[in-house]
């Protein structure tokens, strides 16, 4: 009797991972020389997509995580839409343009009935900070130009609290970052000593409405009345650019009396990103300028061979469509009112998050109530573990908070940032403290970290203690101190250890 044999290609019982697919390393370097089922090659990859992070509890990144699946939906459709092409996708075009007209008057661009704002959809708004920069730089270069003066050394003014972005501009741009440093209980902008670095080559001033660090807003209202002043004495005519990534979202909604958008006469542009506060994933952000005026027409490119004359004012080129409907998606579906709700949860739960901190009585509180909502806090006592050692545990229990320490020239302090999103909610943050207060619990029953390394040292064989030496610490004093005691009993119990495991290495245990 014939029996019949079942071979990988058998449909009736293809497995994944029953084919020899799974037992293949995945190619690093070249491109594999024979294809594999779309089947295998999805599988594999989302198998090893599992060892990334959960993104709704890295709570490091200020970028939106949850959007409802009926934006998702959008977004999907969307998907192989190419914004660029806007003779052929009109309505997209249509759409981003209702955003910048919203976004602009959300930050009371002096704008007529009618009249359309002037602003573009970016990736990000680190590629929005680009363009206002090169626009200020422009502005600055050609009235330079016209009065015959020297415009070959730009400068920008910044708290040295900027993003990274702000780097990336004044190195690719060739512009000069002159920076406002930070000092301890003082972690942004000074506005005083921004205005004092402003010189006829500043091509303007950037503050931040929520700063990276500790989520403060900076004056912006104190750098325009100090700036008007400095102008009127000087005849300069240096402007103010707003960078709003976190923060551009929340003031409108939440704190509406403030004066930080283009109410001050000398804020000529705004960045703001979609995709932390706007409530949209990762890819949209957003550049609104004040007037016409602002955008030097020399840096607006005109082309025609996708169908149409289109005004094109970007650093890349090619760009989805599906985060600008998203945008749009957001702003008509929550309204007013429920950007409002949203980002009054969002300061609750921070405000709440950080309750929880202050009751274990073990931390610093360095970020403000009024700012974005998040929570930055430091160890009040850090002799023996530090904030990077509460980041590391803290992964066992999946949660991703960053440490870091503060910007120049406040590097001496360490902290770590709790980002409240939208989808972090009561019961999150309740968790969160409860499993920091377990940290906490099992670092106190650890030695200390100085006290780990002199220990290193001890059992190899270093008694004289050379770690602590080379840290500039009194040796004698050391020795009477009650780190030096944990580190003789950690010693005993290394050798006590050793003893045990050299008795029993005959016998089975």
């Amino acid at each position: 009797m014939a029996l019949s044999s079942a071979t990988d290609s058998d449909g009736s019982i293809h497995s994944t991972f029953a084919s020899r697919y799974v037992q293949e390393s995945l190619p690093r370097f070249q491109i594999p020389s024979r294809s594999i089922p779309k089947d295998a090659a999805y599988q594999i990859i989302s198998d090893e997509l599992m060892l990334d992070g959960n993104p709704r509890l890295n709570l490091a990144s200020f970028v939106t995580t949850w959007m409802e699946p009926e934006c998702d939906k959008l977004i999907m459709q969307a998907i192989n839409k190419n914004y660029v092409d806007m003779d052929e996708y009109p309505v997209t075009t249509e759409l981003q343009n209702r955003c910048v007209n919203i976004i602009a008057n959300l930050f009371n661009a002096p704008l007529g009935d009618g009249e359309e704002a002037v602003g573009v959809g970016t990736v990000g708004s680190s590629e929005a900070i680009m363009l206002a920069g090169l626009a200020f730089k422009r502005k600055w270069q050609n009235k330079r130009k016209a009065e015959g003066k020297p415009y070959d050394k730009p400068n920008i003014v910044t708290g040295a609290n900027v993003q990274v972005c702000w780097e990336k501009f004044a190195r690719y741009f060739e512009v000069e970052l002159k920076e406002v440093k930070l000092k301890k209980d003082y972690y942004i902008m000074d506005p005083v000593k921004a205005v004092e670095m402003v010189d006829e080559n500043t091509i303007c001033v950037a503050a931040i409405l929520g700063s990276t660090y500790n989520g403060e807003f900076e004056d912006v209202k104190l750098v325009n009345d100090l700036l008007i002043q400095k102008n009127k004495e000087t005849g300069w005519d240096t402007p103010i650019h707003v960078d709003a990534a976190s923060g551009g979202f929340i003031a409108p909604f939440l704190y509406p009396e403030l004066e930080w958008d283009f109410r001050l006469p000398l804020v000529k542009s705004i960045n703001v990103s979609g995709h932390k506060y706007g409530l949209v994933y990762a890819g949209i952000g957003w550049v609104i300028w004040r007037a016409k005026q602002d955008l030097p027409e020399e840096l607006i490119f005109h082309i025609n061979y996708l169908g149409a004359d289109q005004p094109t004012f970007t650093l890349n080129f090619s760009k989805g469509a599906s985060q600008i409907i998203a945008q749009y998606y957001q702003l008509i579906r929550l309204g007013f009112e429920g950007y409002r709700n949203i980002m009054g949860n969002c300061a609750a739960n921070a405000k709440a998050l950080s309750d929880g901190l202050v009751r274990t009585g073990r931390f610093n509180i360095l970020s403000k109530e009024i700012g974005v909502p998040l929570v930055a806090f430091s160890l009040k006592d850090s002799s023996r573990h530090d904030e990077y050692e509460i980041s590391d545990h803290l992964r066992r229990f999946g949660w991703i908070v960053p440490a870091y320490t503060m910007a120049p020239d406040a590097q001496e302090v360490k902290l770590l940032r709790v980002v409240v999103r939208e989808d972090f909610n009561r019961s999150l943050a309740e968790r969160l403290v409860h499993d920091i207060e377990k940290v906490l619990h099992e670092l106190d029953t650890l030695p200390s970290k100085i006290a780990r390394e002199v220990v290193a040292s001890l059992v190899d064989g270093h008694p004289e203690l050379k770690e602590v030496k080379d840290l500039g610490i009194d040796v004698t004093q050391f020795k009477s101190s009650a780190v030096f005691n944990e580190i003789v009993n950690s010693q005993k119990a290394v050798k006590a250890w050793k003893k045990f495991v050299a008795q029993k290495a005959n016998r089975v245990c």
